[in-house]
């Protein structure tokens, strides 16, 4: 092979090892590159302009709670109660009226031998005069001498939805005075049992909150982000984080109008003790109803089902008896017995449908204004 041959095929194999090596490494370079170039591995996950708008709608939400907070925290007090001139206990509250009525829970207030005050958001200390508590319900009103207080608008809570955001108000650990929480409504139309080893009040209905609501926070509002209170605080659970309870706001409304235009919380009154009994302990009865009110004996010596002379005997109610039905509305989840009682007025006849023994009955009962003696 002469000289100018091995030259060129020299050459030519130096071409096709470049032309390879060009190819391999552009091959290369894609399957290991590819997936982590920079239009991919480095680029962020948002744009720059979805991160801004984020940014903004944080800071909306923000103001908005700001606002709220400082529209509504004029009008909540904190509530001192002392006995001998010790102070034995404490919670809050809120102004409803510019004259000086006050919203709160019944187990903050309801002591025998106590002195009430309010210390408004200014830092103002008022003597508070209890005007009455809601025998069946863990709400009482007071009343502080002046005018022009500042209120905050009561809100619809029959409107509210799981999910919804919540600002709780109030006098946190009995020190921190009107300190603020946010959260969600976790639930409602629970059903509790609030208040102090004293008095304890079976909520209906409660409103339920992951907001944070510690000792001293009873008997503060719980609002949403209009500003409007939807809730008074009252209970927090002891055996799980992160959960408490609001009375709603629609219950309450019924004794401030009944203060407002009698000057005392007036409730009809049935007389009876009862364990609610479930669909499947029904059937047991030959029944298709969803709930009853079973009436029974209290845990106290005397307790009785029927409470003597109350209107339940009068119309004949014995213990035992199973309520299922008050004026053709069934017991349900939704509708307790004393959910359909409250919404009566004293005077007015109401027709129970009862289980007695299997059989089904009828029997009318005249409901009379409950004294809280």
């Amino acid at each position: 092979m002469n000289d100018k041959r091995l030259q060129m095929i020299l050459i030519l194999g130096l071409a096709i090892a470049a032309v390879v090596g060009a190819v391999s490494g552009a091959v290369g370079g894609f399957i290991f590159w590819g997936p982590f170039s920079s239009s991919n591995f480095f680029q962020p996950k948002f744009s720059e302009a979805r991160v801004e708008k984020n940014i903004v709608e944080l800071m909306e939400e923000e103001n908005a709670t700001i606002a709220v907070v400082e529209r509504v925290t004029p009008s909540v007090v904190s509530i001192i109660v002392k006995k001998d001139d010790a102070e034995i206990s404490s919670g809050s509250g809120f102004f409803y009226s510019a004259d000086g009525y006050v919203l709160t829970n019944r187990h903050v207030v309801d002591e025998l031998g106590t002195s009430l005050t309010v210390i408004t958001n200014n830092g103002e200390e008022l003597k508070a005069e209890l005007i009455d508590t809601d025998p069946f319900q863990d709400v009482a009103v007071l009343k502080v001498d002046g005018s022009e207080f500042p209120i905050a608008q009561l809100g619809d809570s029959d409107k509210i939805q799981i999910g919804q955001t919540v600002i709780a108000i109030g006098n946190t650990l009995s020190e921190f005075r009107n300190t603020v929480t946010k959260g969600v409504i976790s639930g409602i139309n629970r059903h509790v049992v609030a208040g102090s080893a004293v008095n304890t009040d079976v909520i209906e209905q409660a409103i339920q909150t992951d907001a944070a609501i510690n000792p001293g926070n009873s008997g503060g509002p719980l609002i949403n982000l209009k500003g409007e209170i939807i809730g008074i605080n009252t209970a927090v659970s002891m055996e799980g984080e992160s959960i408490a309870f609001a009375i709603p706001i629609n219950q309450a409304k019924r004794a401030i109008e009944d203060v407002r235009e009698f000057g005392h919380i007036v409730r009809p009154w049935l007389g009876v003790r009862y364990v609610l009994i479930q669909k499947s302990e029904l059937t047991q009865q030959n029944s298709s109803f969803e709930l009853g009110a079973l009436i029974v004996e209290g845990t106290q010596p005397g307790q009785h089902g029927v409470i003597p002379g109350s209107p339940a005997e009068i119309a004949g109610l014995k213990d035992g008896d199973i309520i299922v039905s008050i004026d053709g509305t069934r017991l349900s989840q939704d509708n307790s017995l004393s959910k359909l009682v409250s919404v009566r007025r004293p005077g007015e006849t109401i027709e129970l449908e009862i289980l007695r023994n299997t059989v089904l009955q009828k029997i009318s009962v005249i409901l009379v204004e409950y004294k809280n003696e």
